[in-house]
């Protein structure tokens, strides 16, 4: 009859085991959702590339909205655009704003004109035709975020969709959509913030070649 420091050893070493395959099985999920994206999305992570670049050097800007995990995306990927994507690299700043970051201005829309407008309220007051706006979201059914690509796409402003699932109702309302093909919440935002760094990587290259 094994001892009870034996049974216990034997529970340690198993919750182990299961944490090592928990491990092994996010890291080979997340690649392998990477890969499906490279197959589906590189000519659309060019495209949007291109887009971005080319505001930039028309003088335009890159704003960014997205709600949750997402806002936290837009302003990661504002301030690539802004500092640099790599150290070392010496290169001009770009106009890029994420619109999920000021507090006051984020609580007082929400209040006087409902959270769904939170983000209207900002492209009504510094978006300008030839930006681009990037909207991020996991469902693609986010009402602000809806609101927002109505508004962008009568004012002239091309809108980029960093969308997972179906796509939601933002599939058939940005410009130009990458879909992450994954259900999963988790899989679908680490794979935005890595379209992000390659679409920001794109961008670099384009505008230095120019």
């Amino acid at each position: 009859m094994p001892s009870t420091g034996n049974r216990a050893t034997e529970t340690q070493i198993s919750a182990k085991e299961q944490s090592l395959k928990l491990i092994a099985d996010w890291l080979s999920e997340g690649a392998e959702l990477k890969l499906k994206i490279k197959e589906s999305l590189s000519e659309a992570m060019v495209e949007a590339a291109e887009k971005v670049a080319a505001a930039i050097k028309g003088g335009n800007k890159i704003l960014f909205c997205g709600n949750g995990g997402s806002a936290a995306d837009c302003q990661h990927l504002a301030t690539e655009f802004v500092v640099r994507l790599k150290a070392g690299d010496d290169r001009e700043a770009y106009p890029a704003i994420a619109l999920t970051t000021d507090s006051s201005l984020l609580t007082a829309s929400a209040n006087d004109f409902g959270f769904e407008n939170i983000f209207v309220r900002q492209i009504e007051a510094i978006g300008r035709k030839g930006d681009i706006l990037i909207a991020i979201s996991t469902s693609g059914n986010s009402e602000n975020i809806v609101r927002a690509t109505e508004l962008a796409k009568k004012s002239g402003i091309e809108v980029i969709g960093l969308l997972g699932q179906s796509g939601g109702r933002l599939l058939p309302l940005v410009n130009l959509p990458l879909l992450v093909p994954s259900y999963e919440v988790t899989r679908i935002q680490e794979a935005h913030i890595t379209l992000g760094h390659i679409i920001c990587e794109l961008v670099e290259k384009i505008i230095s070649e120019r």
